[in-house]
């Protein structure tokens, strides 16, 4: 299995969800509210110091886990659906999971070295 986690701009947030939902095999997600930078600085960049220190950018987290086997197609949709062609759209990771397990009945939905 493989965990996506996609930062992205919070007013791009509902049209990830939505391409998420329109994926045949829809994974299911959480997302977290983040403030954080960038390393751009400079013309065009994001680098904001203010009179209290420097000065973040809202940023929602999505976290998928998925299936090997889907992983490209939804790091794919998330990134279609993200894109503004703005500095500062984000970014999608990708990790292996070496495990995972259901709480709910402790059963195994990966196991390790899979």
């Amino acid at each position: 299995m493989k965990q996506l986690t996609a930062f992205v701009q919070p007013h791009r947030l509902s049209r990830v969800v939505e391409a998420l939902h329109d994926s045949p095999s829809f994974p299911g997600f959480t997302v977290l509210e983040a403030h954080g930078q960038g390393h751009g600085r400079g013309a065009g960049g994001h680098y904001a110091p203010g009179s209290e220190g420097l000065l973040y950018h809202e940023r929602s987290v999505l976290i998928v886990v998925c299936d090997d086997s889907e992983v490209v197609t939804l790091a794919e949709r998330i990134a279609r659906a993200a894109h503004t062609g703005n500095n500062g759209d984000g970014v999608v990771t990708i990790g292996a999971l070496d495990a995972v397990l259901r709480i709910r009945d402790a059963q195994p939905l990966a196991e390790p070295g899979a």
